[in-house]
C-alpha cells in the first residue's frame, strides 16, 4: 500500500475507459439524489457517440425500479474494474424513455456527458480495514432527510440521530457499532434498539484522527446485526454519493488516505507485538 491510492486520468482517456466498459460489458453503479435522499441504480454502459455516452438499467426486467432523474442533473458513475474502481461525475444530457407501454419502471436509456477526467481508486483501498487499537473512533448517525442533522436549528424533521463507534473502513463501506444503551438523542428515554433497517439511507459524521476536520458522508445500509455478546447493533454500510461531484471525489481522497493510514497503524502495531521478548510473554502466561 505504498504506492499512489488514486489516479486521474483526463483528455482522450476517459473515453477509452468508457470504449472498454461498453465493449466488455463491465457492470457499474449510478448515484444521484432526488428529492433530497441519495439512490444507487445498476447500470450496463451501452454506446458511445462523441462527447456523450448512454447507459441502460442491468435490474432484471421483472423487478423494474423507477428513476427520478432529470436532464442537466449530476450523477456519480464507478465502474468496477480488475485492479479498482474508475469514478467519475457527469452531467445527465437526455432521456429516452423505452416506448415500451407495459414498462412500469425505468427501460429507457439515460444520455449522459464524456466526463474531463476519471478517477481510478486502487482495489486495496475497498479493503475493510479495522479502526486501530488505539483510537476511538466515534460516529453520529442520523436518518438521511432534508433539512435534519445534527447541526439543523429549524429542522422540519426530529433531531434524533444515534452515537455509534467505527469498527472498520474502506472506500466503499464502514461498520458501525451502536450499543444499546444509547438511545435517540435530546435526552429521550427512547427505544432500547435502534430504528435503522437494511436499504435505508443515513448520513455519518466522525473524526478519523485527532485534531482534524470531521468527514460527513452518506450511506446505505446493507445490513443490521446484534453484535457478538449481544450488547450493541453492528451497521453494515456503503457509502454512497461520493463519484457525483468533485467536492464528493475530494472527501473519497480523503477517505483513501484514512484507509492507508489506519493500515499503518495497524501493521506497525503488529511489528510491535511481534518484537515483544519471548521472557515477557511466558512471564506474562505464568502470571
Amino acid at each position: 500500500m505504498n504506492e499512489k491510492e488514486v489516479v486521474i486520468l483526463r483528455e482522450a482517456e476517459p473515453k477509452k475507459i468508457l470504449q472498454t466498459a461498453i465493449a466488455k460489458k463491465v457492470p457499474a453503479i449510478m448515484s444521484y439524489l432526488s428529492k433530497g435522499k441519495w439512490h444507487v441504480a445498476k447500470v450496463f454502459l451501452a454506446a458511445l457517440e462523441d462527447e456523450r455516452f448512454s447507459i441502460e438499467s442491468a435490474g432484471p426486467p421483472s423487478k423494474p425500479k423507477p428513476i427520478n432523474i432529470q436532464v442537466n442533473q449530476p450523477v456519480g458513475i464507478a465502474i468496477k474494474y480488475k485492479s479498482g474502481k474508475f469514478v467519475f461525475d457527469t452531467t445527465v444530457v437526455g432521456l429516452e424513455p423505452s416506448g415500451d407501454p407495459s414498462d412500469r419502471g425505468w427501460g429507457g436509456t439515460i444520455l449522459l456527458a464524456v466526463p474531463d477526467q476519471v478517477e481510478v481508486v486502487q482495489r486495496r483501498s475497498y479493503y475493510r480495514v479495522n479502526v486501530p487499537e488505539s483510537l476511538k473512533v466515534n460516529v453520529v448517525l442520523w436518518h438521511r432527510r432534508k433539512n435534519n442533522t445534527p447541526d439543523t436549528k429549524d429542522s422540519d424533521e426530529p433531531r434524533n440521530y444515534y452515537k455509534g463507534r467505527l469498527a472498520d473502513i474502506s472506500a466503499g463501506g464502514a461498520q458501525v457499532i451502536i450499543p444499546h444503551e444509547n438511545g435517540a438523542s435530546q435526552g429521550s428515554s427512547g427505544e432500547e434498539r435502534p430504528d435503522f433497517k437494511k436499504g435505508q439511507f443515513i448520513a455519518m459524521r466522525f473524526t478519523p484522527m485527532p485534531y482534524e476536520m470531521p468527514l460527513m458522508l452518506d450511506a446505505q445500509i446493507r445490513h443490521v446485526l446484534p453484535t457478538a455478546d449481544g450488547k450493541g447493533t453492528s451497521l453494515g454500510l456503503q457509502i454512497v454519493g461520493l463519484e457525483a461531484s468533485p467536492e464528493g471525489q475530494r472527501v473519497l481522497s480523503r477517505l483513501v488516505g484514512i484507509v492507508e493510514q489506519y493500515y499503518r497503524i495497524n501493521r506497525t502495531s503488529a511489528k510491535q507485538q511481534d518484537m515483544q521478548p519471548v521472557t515477557a510473554v511466558v512471564k506474562q502466561i505464568d502470571y
